[in-house]
């Protein structure tokens, strides 16, 4: 178990924010983590889980926390059953890389998550999702260890209880005992059951056009992995040359009557009806909406080629502060409320 005190975090979070940990244990592994949690040293801090900090907001220079940065390695096809081949990596494994190791496997099922940023162990926190697949389609269960007690356990899907961009793991019990687990716990390692009877998830408009482009009725898996790691490095910035958390806000939903309020007055919002009848609206065509595409607050900005990512327009030395961050993430959440009486929820988590 390896602990830093006053800890550097800025290489730590994917937005290049400054601030400092209390304390930084670096995890590789189970025995480290419970080290960690009988250290009397530690003792009287606060436990914060860190995986690829690709999520997250350091809202203030310092963190007065003890930070698990989770790097729990590993990769291994655990077994096959009639439909599924069951696989499973660390937490501290980088997300994109373990999509690169199931294709080079032979195992499809999640090309269309590749060059999402950040661990395995994030991906069920925040039920990533992108071009029509979400984790928890191919989630099998979860290994994690309870931070108060230091007990294991292991959860399923329905006990994971994942929604759009949530989890378990983002509310906090609301009485002892209760449900909810955030800040709670440090997931260890993760299952994803992976079809052995593959369909390609071609839904998406932007998969639909490179189809075309590219002539090609029927994609291998490998295939719409290149599409998406090529729409998504034009689309996004890559955090190693302008620092950022990804899209900013989720996209909220609306009920069909209020989106047909907002259709009245904006004709060209985009939407996507679901199938529950809400509507989906694109928090990024709402802020582009607002004027608010390339501008800035001090060393914060949006991205000028697309509005729900904030970025980092400092330099190394000098930083976006996260007070700059969450200033444009407010004056932001003004303009579209105003505007389009929705509230946007930021998707990072705030510290």
């Amino acid at each position: 178990m390896l602990v830093s005190r006053q800890a550097p975090l800025q290489s730590f979070n994917t937005f290049g924010i400054a601030a400092r940990a209390a304390a930084l244990v670096r995890v590789r592994s189970e025995q480290d983590l419970r080290q960690a949690l009988a250290a009397p040293e530690l003792a009287g801090l606060p436990r914060l889980v860190l995986g690829g900090g690709s999520n997250i907001v350091l809202a203030t220079g310092e963190v007065r926390a003890a930070v698990l940065k989770m790097e729990v390695p590993g990769l291994r096809v655990l077994e096959q059953t009639a439909r599924h081949t069951i696989v499973e990596a660390g937490a501290g494994e980088s997300w994109h890389g373990f999509v690169q190791w199931t294709l080079a496997q032979g195992l499809p099922g999640l090309e269309n998550l590749a060059l999402i940023p950040g661990t395995v162990g994030a991906a069920p926190v925040q039920n990533i999702g992108a071009y029509g697949v979400e984790q928890q389609d191919r989630f099998h269960s979860l290994d994690a260890i309870d931070l108060r007690t230091g007990r294991p356990f292991t959860l399923d899907a329905a006990q994971c209880a994942f929604g759009y961009r949530d989890s378990i793991f983002k509310h906090a019990p609301a009485e002892p005992g209760g449900l909810g687990l955030a800040g709670c716990a440090a997931i260890l390692r993760v299952r994803y059951a992976l079809p052995r009877q593959w369909r390609p998830e071609l839904g998406y408009l932007d998969l639909q056009r490179r189809m075309a482009e590219e002539g090609v009725a029927a994609p291998t898996a490998s295939q719409i992995r290149d599409w998406v790691v090529a729409i998504r490095r034009a689309k996004l910035p890559d955090p190693a040359v302008l620092g950022n958390a990804g899209s900013f806000f989720k996209n909220p939903t609306v009920t069909a009557e209020q989106c047909r309020d907002i259709i009245a007055r904006e004709p060209q919002v985009v939407h996507y009806p679901l199938p529950d009848g809400r509507v989906k609206l694109a928090a990024g065509w709402l802020i582009d909406a607002c004027g608010w595409r390339g501008k800035r607050m001090g060393n914060a900005g949006v991205y000028e080629k697309q509005a729900l990512v904030l970025v980092n327009l400092g330099a190394a030395d000098h930083p976006a502060t996260g007070g700059e961050v969450m200033t444009l993430a407010k004056a932001i959440q003004t303009s579209v409320y105003e505007r389009f009486g929705i509230r946007l929820e930021p998707e990072p988590v705030v510290v």
